[in-house]
């Protein structure tokens, strides 16, 4: 599977595989990136395309130090998922 890349100008971490682009959107508001959109082009659908771009999201975030609002349904599922990311949900600010 296809490394995932963090490409800042657009906001969004990105796989490409076979030529396609999957992503997970973001918006960064100081060390906290909430996650808004995740899309897996239908060419890629039903080969695990979407769990390694969420794992390998996750992991990068983990590595960079920062913490996530998983406000895309998809990453919360993932999340649910492998409670071994559930410490990079950042805690309610109040």
């Amino acid at each position: 599977m296809a490394d995932v890349t963090d490409n800042p100008a657009l906001s969004r971490y990105e796989m490409a595989v076979d030529g396609v682009t999957a992503f997970v959107e973001y918006s960064r508001d100081g060390d906290v990136l909430a996650l808004t959109h995740t899309e897996v082009p239908e060419a890629l659908s039903g080969r695990g395309v979407g769990s390694a771009l969420a794992r390998g999201t996750l992991d990068q975030i983990r590595a960079a130090g920062l913490t996530i609002r998983p406000l895309c349904p998809f990453i919360a599922a993932y999340i649910e998922r492998h409670p071994e990311y559930a410490d990079l949900v950042a805690a309610d600010r109040g």
